[in-house]
């Protein structure tokens, strides 16, 4: 099920399999849960989740067994969860989407609930499960799938950064307002996503970069009256992460919010220039190229060429309307 945003924090015990299934499932989602025969008749599995805004913080224990997410099950499931799993005790192996991670105490993975996957137990373990909805990750679906079931590297880098946060969130999970709590959910959910997509293989080549990014510039240019045109907006519309568009951008030396900016810029400089344009008021120059604020304009104009936009119009022998 995972918990709601603000939810009061469960724990939950039992010795029953029957039971422990169900408490999975409320804590996260439906999983066939199979024990360890080996143990004859004896099982005990603990549960202990609570939130931090949309981001679910759980511990789970058990014996030795194996939970499946079946295609079945998330067949009938209409949520979608991406879920990281650190082990802290005891071994374990996660299968999904054709790979397999084998973990050991300090290992991490990422997986996500909309398709199958398999985690199998060895001898009595401990897990940290940290629960998103998929949304909420900057992921797109060609990235996460190369991430998923992937042991992350978590003694170095990036990995030993996240593992830290991750550790820290689950020991003393902060005290925070609600508004606080979705900050801190956002940012430890970014921080797994940059990790996952780094991780990722990459997913076209120099030729198809290229070509995305001639698709993504002629798109900035038709759409610069756009008040809302922004990364995300830009980002969604080609089917990929804002990531993946910073990226595309990075070897430039121009983020994706510059270009727009100077790209709205220089189009009003020319338009202020415009005899045809004349008896158009600067505001409205201003508004047809994405600005909605006059005196944000003007002082964004000044900055990048001196003068005022009224001015700029005056030198070009075109008045000062």
């Amino acid at each position: 099920m995972v918990l709601s945003p603000g939810a009061a924090p469960v724990a939950s015990r039992t010795r029953r399999c029957d039971e422990w299934r169900e408490a999975l499932r409320h804590d996260f989602v439906a999983l066939d849960v199979a024990p360890d025969r080996r143990r004859g008749g004896s099982f005990a599995g603990a549960v202990d989740s609570a939130t931090l805004a949309h981001l679910q913080i759980s511990r789970v224990s058990s014996v030795s067994q194996t939970c499946r997410r079946t295609r079945q099950l998330a067949d009938r499931d209409d949520r979608r969860f991406l879920q990281v799993g650190m082990l802290t005790h005891g071994t374990a192996v996660l299968d999904q989407d054709g790979r397999r991670a084998v973990l050991h105490p300090g290992h991490l993975a990422l997986y996500e609930t909309e398709r199958p996957f398999t985690w199998a137990f060895g001898r009595d373990w401990e897990l940290l499960v940290f629960t998103w909805p998929r949304d909420a990750i900057d992921l797109t679906a060609g990235e996460s799938a190369g991430a998923t079931a992937r042991r992350f590297d978590t003694r170095a880098g990036l990995g030993s950064v996240v593992a830290g946060v991750l550790r820290e969130l689950a020991c003393m999970p902060p005290s925070l307002s609600a508004p606080g709590a979705v900050r801190v959910a956002d940012e430890v959910g970014g921080l797994v996503g940059t990790l996952a997509g780094e991780l990722a293989p990459p997913a076209t080549g120099e030729r198809a970069h290229a070509e995305l990014r001639d698709r993504v510039e002629r798109y900035l240019d038709e759409h610069l009256a756009d008040p809302d045109l922004g990364p995300a907006s830009v980002a969604a519309a080609h089917f990929v992460s804002t990531r993946q568009l910073h990226r595309l951008f990075a070897g430039s030396g121009e983020s994706v919010t510059r270009r727009i900016r100077r790209a709205r810029l220089d189009r009003a400089r020319r338009d202020l220039a415009d005899p045809r344009l004349a008896g158009t008021p600067v505001g409205q120059v201003a508004r047809s190229n994405g600005f909605t604020d006059l005196a944000g304009f003007s002082r964004a104009f000044r900055t990048a060429y001196g003068t005022a936009p009224s001015d700029y119009r005056a030198r070009a022998g075109l008045g000062s309307r």
